[in-house]
Parts: C-alpha cells; sequence; structure tokens
C-alpha cells in the first residue's frame, strides 16, 4: 500500500493547484481551460501508460513487490502506476494557468 499512498499524494497536490488555478482563471474572467484538451491527453497518456508499463513489466525490467501495492491491477501494471500520468495532466495545465501561459485569442 505504500506505493497507493504515494500517488495519493501526487494527486493531492496535483488537485490542489487544479483548483487555485480555476478560481484564479474565474477571477480573470477567463475559465477556457480547454479542459476537452485536457481530457484527450488524459486519455490517451492512460492508454500509453497501461501499454508500455505492461510491455516493461511482462519484458522483466521492473517488477512490484505485492506487499507494497493494492493488489489492483490493469494487465500486469498496479493501478498505482496510473496516478502519475493523471497528476501531471491535471497539474501541468494547472500551472501554465497560474504562471500565466501563452493564451491565443
Amino acid at each position: 500500500m505504500i506505493y497507493l499512498l504515494l500517488a495519493l499524494g501526487f494527486l493531492t497536490v496535483a488537485a490542489v493547484v487544479a483548483v487555485v488555478a480555476h478560481r484564479s482563471a474565474g477571477r480573470r474572467a477567463d475559465r477556457s481551460a480547454g479542459w476537452r484538451a485536457v481530457t484527450l491527453a488524459a486519455v490517451a497518456l492512460l492508454i500509453l501508460t497501461v501499454v508500455f508499463d505492461n510491455l516493461m513489466i511482462a519484458s522483466g525490467l521492473f517488477a512490484y513487490s505485492d506487499a507494497h501495492i493494492s493488489g489492483v491491477r490493469i494487465g500486469l501494471a498496479p493501478v498505482e502506476d496510473l496516478a502519475y500520468p493523471l497528476a501531471a495532466v491535471v497539474l501541468l495545465p494547472a500551472l501554465w494557468s497560474l504562471f500565466g501561459g501563452r493564451h491565443d485569442r
């Protein structure tokens, strides 16, 4: 369960930053955060993570101790592995919004 706690930490930080960015965008009357693009990126990244994690585990590049994971798997990959790309796809656009990334009008 250690990996699950670590993954929840990453997701919590990403969620907090996303909420702050969303509220900040509301004050600027600019809520066009591109959620459709974020959702598409999340789906693509999660699919790629599942595929390549399974390939790397199957080839023996690395393994997970059953004592440290929740036990829920997608193929050979523990479900906790999906937290990192999900956190990244939430966190990066939120940071972009917070730090005033380029806005096409």
